[in-house]
């Protein structure tokens, strides 16, 4: 399949708000040294480069929840995490920017020393709380708790999940599938299968909703954090949502693709797989893989490369979140 080169064209999201805070187009980079180590094509969709703070691909999905946060006259956003989530800290940094107060929410207790993406939030002003429960289930509640204490002081917040994983915010992937629909039509590549970490699901939900709208053939989503089936679900749910919004075609369940194998000790934590695929990558593309998500889809990508199983061009969303390469003692 070669992909046409008018993806952008025929995506109408006119009438959805959106705040822009990303730098796009983000680059579609050839890794030629790396695609000779291992034996496919290989491309990097470089999301570790959206512009705003140290980049990564939350930016994208929080141009549309801060666009919907000012459409409604909110002043303050609240969310939640880990403490090293690149997630909250880009939260953070996005509702800072729109002139918007942020509260976010973390599972377990303050740690000793801010370092990496905790230490960024702090830089943003932002009013951190801990819910003093090890469950990541524990911020759900926080979160909720937080917001009614917010409407009750006369605040108007904007309550988003960990992740931002909602069908507004899968939004702005289902506008990245037509990005690189384009990119790759100009770069000449037929029938590329994009990678990427599965987390909170919202990323690869706006990609499958891409899928069903024909800008790209395939997405395989690694999952980095829960059962393969639970992910499958959710992505599939998030698609839909997202197509409903953007009036595109519908996806079909059979176009989610999530394998499992490579969480490693478990959800932040770097894996050995993961490291061995990063520092790979490192030496021969000069490019840095976060350890919890983007290491951990490569490990799989060249796992699959050596199986066989790859036969087409394939391109690996890198996601960003370099501020966890500084914090590697313990759960990220």
């Amino acid at each position: 399949m070669r992909l046409s080169n008018d993806s952008m064209a025929n995506l109408d999201l006119s009438g959805i708000a959106r705040e822009r805070l990303a730098l796009l187009p983000t680059p579609l980079q050839p890794a030629p040294r790396l695609s000779a180590a291992i034996g496919v094509e290989v491309w990097f969709k470089r999301d570790d480069l959206t512009g705003l703070g140290l980049g990564g691909n939350k930016v994208r999905p929080l141009e549309f929840l801060l666009g919907e946060a000012l459409a409604r006259h909110c002043d303050v956003l609240v969310t939640g995490s880990g403490a090293q989530s690149n997630w909250s800290m880009l939260a953070a940094l996005a509702a800072r920017r729109c002139g918007l107060d942020s509260v976010v929410c973390f599972y377990g207790t303050q740690p000793p020393e801010a370092r990496g993406n905790l230490m960024l939030q702090g830089l943003t002003g932002a009013d951190l709380r801990w819910t003093g429960d090890a469950s990541r289930a524990s911020v759900d509640l926080m979160i909720e708790q937080v917001a009614d204490e917010l409407r009750s002081a006369g605040r108007t917040p904007l309550v988003v999940p960990r992740g931002g994983a909602t069908a507004r915010g899968s939004l702005g992937y289902l506008a990245a599938a037509a990005e690189i629909a384009d990119q790759a039509a100009d770069a000449g590549l037929i029938n590329p299968t994009l990678w990427l970490g599965t987390g909170s699901c919202g990323t690869q939900g706006g990609l499958v909703a891409g899928v069903a709208a024909g800008f790209i053939p395939r997405v395989v989503g690694v999952t980095v954090s829960r059962p393969a089936d639970e992910c499958r679900e959710r992505v599939f749910d998030l698609a839909r949502g997202a197509a409903d919004l953007a009036r595109t075609p519908a996806p079909d369940a059979t176009m989610v693709t999530v394998i499992d194998g490579f969480i490693g000790p478990g959800y932040g934590y770097a894996s050995h797989d993961g490291a061995a695929a990063a520092d790979l990558v490192a030496r021969t593309e000069g490019i840095f893989l976060d350890p919890p998500f983007c290491a951990k889809a490569m490990a799989a990508l060249m796992s699959s490369a050596r199986a066989g199983e790859i036969d087409s061009p394939v391109i690996l969303l890198v996601s960003g979140g370099g501020p966890t390469l500084f914090v590697q003692d313990g759960p990220l």
